[in-house]
């Protein structure tokens, strides 16, 4: 089993995603900054969808259930506007992702993907930590400066 460290650490970065989910209102849903092509909605599911693929395709959960409709559409539809259920995705996403890293034991266990490559596990979690925690800074400056 998991370090509790590891938990910890993946769950401490991904406040900077949980926070804005505290505090976003639907109204927020549909802004984008500047020229940004990506609304606040779109990256809450986005962020959602890829730490939910992380726990399937990556630390091996089966279990998950994902339909990547961001990556599928490949830019924003404009449809991601019901906060009820994008806070739904996001806490089913914290949950399987959680569960997933808490039940891998060699971390330094090479795996492969065509979206990264070659990576270990340890570098997959650095990775999908940094990935919500990269788009949650856009989700900020969005639900901040956007219109």
């Amino acid at each position: 089993m998991t370090n509790p460290s590891l938990i910890a650490l993946w769950a401490e970065g991904r406040t900077r995603f949980t926070k804005l989910l505290e505090i976003v209102q639907e109204t927020d849903l549909s802004k984008k900054n500047g020229d940004s092509p990506n609304s606040a909605g779109f990256l809450i599911r986005h962020i959602a969808e890829v730490e939910l693929l992380f726990a399937k395709n990556v630390f091996g959960l089966a279990e998950v259930k994902i339909v990547a409709k961001t990556l599928i559409a490949g830019k924003d539809t404009g449809e991601w506007t019901d906060l009820a259920e994008l806070r739904e995705i996001a806490a089913y996403a914290a949950e399987m992702l959680e569960k997933a890293i808490s039940l891998q034991e060699n971390w330094d266990q090479v795996i492969e993907t065509k979206e990264f490559g070659k990576k270990t596990k340890a570098e997959a979690l650095g990775r999908i930590t940094t990935h919500t925690a990269y788009h949650a800074g856009q989700l900020a400056l969005v639900l901040k400066y956007g219109k």
